[in-house]
Order: structure tokens, then C-alpha cells, then sequence
């Protein structure tokens, strides 16, 4: 399916990769790594589809130059770092809601977000309404954001050996969440539900996996 075109708010363009039935009972936005609405993130959203699920992926880095789609070398991640560097968080989370939008009307949403995406979800939850669930997998930024007010029901995903996000962060987002479902998978490390990555861990991402088609499934009712 070719990728369509988004218009934020602030009338600013981007590019989306949509997927899934079109008359599917529930709609996802996923919120992309620093890396591009890549080859993995395509995947991803195609096996939400495969659950049923109409599924959108907008290209968050268009704000700083458009096409972007990365592997996951030291060059592409200095890179992914810089891109996302260059763009305000508000004006992300713009593009987030004009993906919301493009979604079928009637349906319940939800957000599903991966690496910076996963702190974007967090985002998206306290600074929105727009959706009913969110799923946040290793989001660095979260901690910083962590005594925000969730607008929906959220869930997040943490590796027990991600270096860029000590258990102590883990556990103060816990302290001020009581009410948000988190997950510590032990032995796994930052990014270990890209299966294009060396910190992949097959059984920690089927079953992070699962666990969020469940939280999905019992709150986009």
C-alpha cells in the first residue's frame, strides 16, 4: 500500500505508512524508533494488521528532512539521535494527532511506541485525549515526563540491562505511576523487540508482544 500524506495542525506535511482492514474494530498509531519509518517499523505495523488492527505509522522525522529510513549501526544511530534532536517535542505530537485523524472515525485508538516512539506514546497519553491505550517499550525519555497525567490506560515495557535506561529511572516511573502497568523483562537489553537489532530477544518480544495486543484488546472496546 503506498504511503499517504498527513496534515498537522500547524499545517505541516508528512508522510504516513498505513496498513491493516478498513473496516477493522480498532486503529493503532505506531510512533516510530530514530530510525525512520524503516523496514521494521513497516513490519511492526503489519503484524498489528495481521491482528486486525488499521494501523498508521507517520514519519516523525519530516520535520527535519523527509524519507528517512535507517539501519541500526553506530553512523544511523548518531544519526537518528540528531534528527530527533532538531525536532520540539509539540510539534510531534501534532503529527501524532493528524495520524489519529487519518484513522476511521468511530473506532476506538490506541498508541503503540518504540524507543523515542515509546516516550512519544507517553506523550501522547498525558498530553492528549486522542486515544484509549497506550504501550510504551523502552522509552528513555518517560522518566523525565513521569509525574504527567495519563489520559488513558498505558502500559510500558522496559529491558532489565538497557543502557540508556537505568532500573532506578524504571523504578522512579513506577513510584509515580502506581496506576500504569510496567513490565521488566530481565537480561534484556535497549531495543530487544527489533528483530533487526543485536540486542533482539525472541522470547521477550513475543511475549511484550502479547502483552500489548492484550492491553489493546481490553481497552479499544
Amino acid at each position: 500500500m503506498p504511503d499517504i500524506t498527513l496534515t498537522a495542525a500547524d499545517g505541516h506535511t508528512l508522510s504516513a505508512y498505513v496498513t491493516g482492514p478498513e473496516d477493522a474494530r480498532r486503529a493503532l498509531v505506531l510512533a516510530q524508533e530514530i530510525f525512520g519509518v524503516n523496514r521494521h517499523m513497516r513490519n511492526q505495523a503489519d503484524r498489528f494488521a495481521a491482528e486486525g488492527f488499521r494501523v498508521i505509522v507517520p514519519a516523525l522525522f519530516d520535520r527535519a528532512e523527509r524519507g528517512v529510513a535507517l539501519g541500526y549501526d553506530a553512523p544511523d544511530v548518531a544519526r537518528g539521535r540528531e534528527l530527533r534532536g532538531r525536532i520540539d517535542p509539540g510539534l510531534t505530537l501534532l503529527d501524532i494527532l493528524a495520524a489519529a485523524a487519518a484513522l476511521p472515525p468511530g473506532i476506538p485508538r490506541g498508541i503503540v511506541g518504540y524507543c523515542w516512539g515509546g516516550t512519544v506514546a507517553w506523550h501522547a497519553a498525558t498530553r492528549s485525549h486522542a486515544f484509549r491505550a497506550a504501550s510504551a517499550w523502552y522509552g528513555g525519555g518517560i522518566a523525565a515526563a513521569r509525574h504527567e497525567v495519563p489520559n488513558c490506560p498505558v502500559q510500558m515495557h522496559f529491558g532489565e540491562t538497557d543502557a540508556s535506561i537505568p532500573l532506578s529511572d524504571v523504578e522512579a516511573i513506577r513510584a509515580a505511576q502506581p496506576g500504569v502497568e510496567i513490565y521488566v523483562y530481565p537480561g534484556a537489553g535497549h531495543g530487544f523487540g527489533c528483530d533487526e537489532r543485536g540486542s533482539y530477544s525472541a522470547p521477550d518480544a513475543k511475549l511484550a508482544q502479547q502483552r500489548t495486543l492484550d492491553f489493546l484488546r481490553r481497552h479499544l472496546t
